[in-house]
């Protein structure tokens, strides 16, 4: 491949990126802490023969201080007799250079400082070693010079060297290898939520990326669990639209009926009024489910959080119990109300009102005469930051099967009881955005009989934030 196209390739690949990258950045790691563990080990051995010279000079001159030159003579060819690895270098010179004592033939000429070790080759028994030797100056102008032969040392050394270049080789290899392992989990990922997308693309709405049983798996579920979330909003789409067209198709075609007829055979001004009347009427439960479909919309997107405050709930819950009172009494029916004397809540107190108003209706509306209707406001015992509030309205009435309380929120959905009752199907979708709008949640369990429903909603102090919170999260 030219080396252009690799550069491009390189570029564009994220995965062949990553691969080099952590390739790279492994090998470095190794070839650092190789560099390390062989300049700490070198200056070990260095350290030591320093040591073992600075000691023997000192020795040597207690001699000195004790017996004078010929003691130290005397020590000095004492310790060349009894040196067994023969890597001890001495020499000591009169103030003439002449040579009194120790295994070198001459003073070398390149060391002429007493104050650091020297790293040299000399020529000993006729043999060129290396070593490292020190010169200290004794009184009366005598010179001392001691060292060690380091021949082993730079064996060794080599031998360490050439040791941690092939360690680095392999370990090189090893990285490699990791980063070809690695740039193929990341290929498998990616072509695995590739293989999914496209699939989506193409209409298979029910394509989902296998799980491997690894931290893989992460990716997966949150990529799995957004397409069963697009699939429940894409059902949901369909379902609004067929309800829409289903609910709407009546009322205009009948609209549209009687103006006709009216046009073809009203024979008098009072029958063709008679017929537009009937006609706008269909025509304002037209605009009637547009309104409410645009205020669920509006909830839902959180654009109807601008008349939020902290306000009294009790008053507006009277209002609404005072007016639908009138209205179950009508109807045959009975309205109990149980509220405290007060309670504060963030929000909008006329959504609430709204929602209030519409478990009311439903609860008239599918309850028989002589039946109880009871709406309660009551605060919750948990500890202050997890307290809540529950409006709930419960009824006496025909009640919902468990299949049908699973939809009942949705929006049109009427179940089969209630299909000859007037509605739209969309009061419990409105009670259910207004819950959630406030941080809470819409709640339905079954009586006997009845129903009851109601809207669970924090009444912590931080309450504004939990609903801004809330409203981050996508509605499910």
């Amino acid at each position: 491949m030219p080396i252009s196209a690799l550069k491009r390739r390189w570029r564009h690949s994220a995965g062949l990126s990553f691969s080099l990258a952590y390739g790279l950045l492994y090998a470095l790691s190794s070839a650092l802490f190789l560099s390390f563990l062989w300049w700490r080990t070198i200056g070990l051995l260095e350290r030591q023969v320093e040591m073992a010279v600075e000691t023997d000079q000192h020795s040597l001159s207690e001699h000195w201080m004790q017996d004078g030159l010929p003691g130290l003579m005397l020590a000095i060819q004492d310790r060349l007799e009894q040196n067994i690895d023969d890597d001890a270098v001495y020499l000591l010179t009169a103030p003439d250079d002449r040579i009194l004592a120790g295994n070198l033939p001459a003073w070398p000429t390149q060391i002429t400082r007493t104050d650091i070790f020297y790293e040299m080759p000399i020529l000993r028994d006729g043999i060129r070693v290396t070593t490292e030797l020190h010169a200290y100056q004794l009184p009366g102008s005598f010179h001392l010079l001691v060292g060690r032969d380091v021949r082993g040392r730079a064996i060794l050394r080599r031998l360490l060297t050439d040791t941690l270049i092939w360690s680095w080789g392999m370990v090189t290899l090893l990285a490699i290898g990791g980063a070809l392992v690695v740039r193929g989990m990341f290929k498998r990922i990616v072509s695995s939520i590739a293989r999914t997308t496209a699939a989506i693309a193409h209409g298979d709405l029910g394509q989902r990326m296998e799980l491997t049983g690894n931290e893989v798996d992460l990716v997966a579920t949150t990529v799995n669990d957004m397409l069963d979330r697009i699939n429940r909003l894409m059902e949901g789409v369909k379902q609004v639209s067929n309800a829409i067209a289903h609910d709407l198709r009546t009322p205009i075609s009948r609209a549209r009926a009687q103006l006709e007829d009216a046009s073809l055979h009203a024979e008098t001004p009072q029958e063709m009024h008679d017929a537009i009347d009937r006609a706008v009427a269909d025509l304002d439960h037209v605009t009637n489910i547009f309104e409410a479909l645009l205020r669920i919309s509006q909830i839902e997107a959180g654009a109807r959080r601008a008349a939020f405050e902290t306000f009294d709930l009790i008053p507006p819950l009277t209002d609404i119990a005072e007016l639908y009172t009138a209205v179950a009494e009508d109807a045959g029916l009975r309205l109990d109300v149980d509220l405290p004397a007060r309670q504060d809540l963030y929000g909008d107190a006329r959504m609430i009102q709204q929602a209030t108003a519409n478990l009311l209706d439903n609860a008239i509306k599918f309850s028989p005469p002589g039946s109880i209707i009871t709406l309660r406001c009551s605060l919750g015992t948990a500890p202050k930051p997890d307290r809540t509030l529950t409006i709930s309205v419960s009824d006496q009435g025909i009640g919902m099967s468990d299949t049908d309380l699973t939809r009942a929120s949705e929006r049109f959905f009427r179940a089969e009881e209630a299909r000859t009752t007037p509605g739209s199907g969309l009061g419990l979708a409105l009670v259910q955005a207004v819950a959630q709008l406030h941080g809470g949640r819409l709640i339905m369990n079954r009586l006997d009989p009845g129903l009851r429903v109601a809207m669970r909603l924090p009444v912590t102090k931080n309450s504004k934030t939990v609903t801004q919170d809330v409203m981050k999260k996508p509605a499910s």
